[in-house]
């Protein structure tokens, strides 16, 4: 029947051309190697590079999975549709039911072909450091470490603390995230900049109204031979790891701060009870941050990457977080808005995600 044929053919046409767009050929090669290498014998040797090569795989495979499956039930209904009676109204429903399951699910999937960078695919390091606004700042960073930690879970991405600063009474002064999966620095970077926050302090003995300020700052992670770091370039500290509230998470000095004095990029890892470890993960980080700077130069370059430096205060602010004496929270670069402030906090912010690629795309 033309009337049920038609839609689904448009629908395998624009399922086609995302994966000739996403390169789902080319991923499905990578896969089959991907699958010979980790089949090796001294695969596991290097468990940090297994590990790595691992969850690539695993990641590559549920995409192609995910785009394989909508052309095949796409496939099956238009075949179904081909020899369908007129009269039988109850295949004839199954089949438009089953169209419209497969037009719900391809546009969440191309949500993905808003992801055009080079390093859309990478995992992110994810930093939010206090502004302005004392407690309640430090407060404040943590409510949105807590968000962005719900997001990533949503999306089932691997967060890993990387580094964590508690605040002197409540919150934390300043706290660095690896976020690990598939696009997670294609969704994370339209979180790069201040995001304000207006509220009646809980802090405040007289309950009154206070601005506070945090700054979000975004990089991909970036797979660099670590060995062309010079050693002589870094200022390697050790301290002793804290936790949350100040508590210890162990009592030697594990914790490691490395200053790469060239360019004074510093990089923070606590995560591991080994300092060894935690000097491995610093100088991976690092790594990606001069990989950065060597490829774009210049101050303009750098900041289509992580945005300009910007300090964390009044007029900077990319989102406005209200919760008092209304609730909104709005995007000030894009104009999205939504009163459900909770929702937003829960880590349900793809609608500012979304917005924000498809407004930089309409701008390019």
């Amino acid at each position: 029947m033309k009337e049920i044929e038609e839609p689904l053919k448009q629908i395998l046409e624009r399922i086609k051309k995302a994966k000739q767009t996403l390169a789902v050929p080319q991923m499905e090669k990578e896969i089959k190697e991907l699958e010979t290498k980790s089949a090796e014998a001294r695969f596991w040797d290097n468990r940090e590079e297994a590990t790595r090569v691992t969850t690539k795989l695993a990641d590559m495979k549920k995409e192609a999975a995910i785009w394989n499956d909508l052309e095949k039930k796409s496939n099956d209904l238009l075949e179904m549709a081909k020899i369908v009676d007129e009269h039988d109204h109850e295949i004839i429903r199954e089949i438009k039911d089953g169209a419209e399951k497969i037009l719900i699910d391809l546009n969440k999937q191309e949500f993905s072909m808003l992801f055009s960078g080079p390093y859309d695919k990478n995992n992110a390091i994810l930093s939010i450091y206090a502004g302005s606004g004392g407690v309640d700042a430090q407060d404040w960073a943590e409510m949105l470490l807590q968000m962005y930690l719900k997001f990533a879970e949503k999306h089932e991405f691997k967060t890993n603390i990387l580094s964590i600063s508690s605040g002197d009474e409540a919150g934390i002064k300043s706290v660095t995230v690896e976020v690990e999966g598939r696009w997670a620095y294609g969704y994370l970077k339209s979180e790069a900049g201040v995001h304000r926050l207006v509220r009646l302090s809980p802090f405040d003995a007289d309950h009154a109204r206070h601005t506070s300020f945090a700054l979000v700052d975004v990089i991909p992670e970036i797979e660099t031979e670590t060995e062309v770091i010079d050693e002589a370039d870094l200022k390697i500290e050790t301290y002793k790891a804290s936790g949350h509230g100040g508590q210890g998470v162990n009592t030697t000095d594990s914790a490691v701060r490395i200053t790469h004095v060239p360019t004074g990029l510093v990089v923070t890892c606590q995560k591991e009870r080994s300092q060894l470890q935690n000097k491995n993960q610093a100088i991976k980080v690092l790594s990606s941050r001069l990989k950065l700077l060597e490829e774009k130069k210049a101050k303009s370059e750098i900041a289509e990457i992580r945005g300009e430096t910007i300090s964390a205060e009044w007029g900077n602010q990319i989102r406005s977080y209200v919760l008092h004496p209304y609730n909104m929270v709005k995007d000030h670069r894009t104009g999205t808005e939504t009163s459900n402030t909770k929702s937003v906090l829960e880590g349900n912010i793809d609608e500012f995600i979304e917005s924000y690629l498809r407004d930089s795309i309409a701008r390019y």
